[in-house]
C-alpha cells in the first residue's frame, strides 16, 4: 500500500542511525527490519489494545476444543501466560496492551520472544518494546539473526519451469525448508537463472497460490526460512520481504532527490 510505503520511509528516516547500527551489529539488513515492523504494527499505529493478561489467560483456559491442534495451543498459550506474569512482576506492570493473541509493541513480539530476544538498543536501561522504537529495531535484528540470518545472502531466487521434467510433489515435499541443492532443482524442472544457479546453499520451492490468479513460486534460501521463523507463513516472508524492498526503493529515490536540490 502506498500510505505503508509512506510511512515505512518516514520510520527508515527517523531511525536511520539505529537501523545502521542494528545491521552493523547483527548483520541484518535495515529493509528486513523496515518491513517486518511494517508488516506487524504499520509502524507502531496498530500495537493492538488488548490486555494481555486477558487475552493469555482466555486462550490457556478456553481455547475452542474443536481446534485440530487445541492441546498443544492451549499449552503454547500456557507458556507464554507463564513469561508474561514472570515480566509484569518484574516490572511492577501487567497492564499491558496488545494483540488478541498476547504479541506486544512494535515488533509484536510474544511475551517468550521477549524474554529471549529483546535487547535494550538505546542504552537507556530497559527494554521497553512499545515506547522504544529503537529497541524494537535492535530486538527484531536480534530475532533475525539468533535464527541464523545469513548476511549477503538474498531471501530467494525467480524460477521458471521445464514442463517436460517438471516434478512438483518431490519439490514440494519438504515445505518452505530448504533441501534441495540448485542441481537438484534443475534435475527436477525449476530453472533459477544465474545467481540462483550459483547459490552455495541448499534451497526450497515456495509455492504462493493467489485465488483465481496463476500460483506463484519462487526458490527461498535459508534467510527466507528464517524469516518465516517469525511467522510461520511464506505469504507473511513474502509480504515483509516486498515491504521492506518497496520502502527501500522510495526511501533511496527520495535520498537522491534531496542530494539533487542541494546542488547549486
Amino acid at each position: 500500500e502506498p500510505r505503508r510505503i509512506d510511512a515505512g520511509v518516514q520510520f527508515w528516516q527517523t531511525y536511520r542511525s539505529a537501523l545502521t547500527r542494528a545491521e552493523q551489529t547483527y548483520g541484518v539488513p535495515a529493509e528486513m527490519v523496515v518491513g517486518i515492523i511494517g508488516v506487524e504494527t504499520f509502524y507502531g499505529q496498530n500495537m493492538g489494545n488488548y490486555r494481555v493478561l486477558d487475552a493469555l489467560t482466555t486462550l490457556t483456559l478456553n481455547f475452542p476444543a474443536s481446534h485440530p491442534r487445541a492441546a498443544e495451543r492451549q499449552a503454547f498459550f500456557k507458556s507464554e501466560l507463564g513469561y508474561f506474569l514472570a515480566q509484569a512482576h518484574s516490572q511492577g506492570n501487567a497492564s499491558a496492551t496488545g494483540s488478541f493473541a498476547g504479541a506486544m509493541g512494535w515488533p509484536q513480539f510474544m511475551p517468550s520472544s521477549a524474554a529471549k530476544f529483546a535487547v535494550d538498543f538505546d542504552g537507556d536501561g530497559r527494554i521497553d518494546l512499545r515506547n522504544s522504537p529503537v529497541d524494537a529495531i535492535g530486538s527484531v535484528a536480534n530475532y533475525l539473526a539468533a535464527f541464523h540470518w545469513k548476511a549477503g545472502m538474498p531471501t530467494h531466487y525467480p524460477v521458471q519451469f521445464d514442463p517436460q521434467k517438471l516434478d512438483l510433489p518431490a519439490l514440494l515435499l519438504n515445505d518452505i525448508v530448504p533441501s534441495l541443492s540448485p542441481a537438484a532443482m534443475l534435475e527436477k524442472g525449476v530453472a533459477l537463472g544465474d545467481q540462483g544457479t550459483r547459490h552455495p546453499g541448499l534451497l526450497a520451492l515456495i509455492e504462493l497460490p493467489n485465488g483465481s490468479a496463476p500460483t506463484r513460486y519462487v526458490a527461498g534460501t535459508d534467510n527466507f526460512y528464517t524469516v518465516t521463523r517469525y511467522n510461520w507463513s511464506s505469504f507473511y516472508a513474502m509480504a515483509v520481504i516486498e515491504l521492506g524492498q518497496e520502502v527501500q526503493a522510495a526511501y533511496e529515490r527520495e535520498a537522491t532527490s534531496r542530494q539533487g536540490l542541494a546542488r547549486p
